[in-house]
């Protein structure tokens, strides 16, 4: 199905690589807007410098390393609201925070977290990557291992906090904690997984066609007024 045939837009911006707490308080500020209805719905796609954040009610036993080596390798450590345990963010990592109202589109939290791992799943397979669930861990996972990770916020029925894609990232870092409770050599990426590197350019454009058909909305990517707020929240 052609992405022009679906009659509602959701804008896409790219915003590059944004600091964790930058990407928060933006998130938190559409999140206000798209409840008031100022804003239609928005997918946030961007990178973020080494990070591991803890979700709402557990994560921070699953830092397995002492504070050092989390300083010695420029690791922050955040705690958020998103559902989920902790996780780690870097380059080469595609993160997405949709920013969409559940209501409007017609979903419940359940379907919304399946239809997030549908997309990326979709994607996973345009890349010959035959990616899957696996019962009692929300993400999506590809030769035994976890490729993308999920953990959402929902307020008012808008949504926060979205998925991370391992892309070109260094996985390594994943060794330093218990990824969602899971062992960190239970993560893989897409260029592990086919054995080359892959652009991340090319992960966008499949995952605006992945997306665009798993949500029935036309997403269009467009960045220059979403990097001047991107500016305006980081002064």
């Amino acid at each position: 199905m052609s992405i022009s045939t679906f009659k509602k837009a959701c804008i896409a911006p790219y915003l590059g690589t944004v600091p964790y707490e930058v990407a928060l308080k933006l998130q938190q500020g559409l999140m206000q807007a798209r409840a008031e209805g100022k804003i239609g719905d928005v997918i946030l796609l961007l990178q973020h410098p080494s990070v591991f954040t803890i979700g709402r009610f557990r994560g921070g036993e699953d830092i397995i390393v002492p504070p050092e080596t989390l300083a010695r390798e420029g690791i922050a450590v955040f705690r958020t609201d998103r559902g989920g345990g902790i996780t780690c963010h870097g380059p080469g990592q595609l993160v997405g925070y949709p920013i969409i109202n559940l209501k409007e589109n017609g979903l419940g939290v359940r379907e919304y977290i399946r239809k997030l791992e549908e997309a990326i799943i979709k994607l996973l397979l345009a890349l010959d990557i035959q990616g899957y669930r696996l019962a009692g861990y929300p993400g999506v996972w590809a030769s035994g291992k976890k490729v993308c990770s999920i953990g959402i916020h929902v307020s008012h029925h808008i949504t926060t906090h979205g998925f991370a894609l391992n892309v070109t990232n260094d996985l390594r870092y994943f060794k330093y904690i218990r990824p969602c409770g899971l062992q960190g050599e239970m993560m893989t990426s897409v260029s592990e997984l086919l054995g080359h590197q892959v652009g991340m350019e090319t992960i966008m454009g499949k995952l605006l066609a992945s997306f665009s058909e798993a949500f029935c909305l036309d997403c269009e990517q467009e960045s220059g007024r979403w990097l001047a707020i991107l500016d305006a929240r980081s002064g």
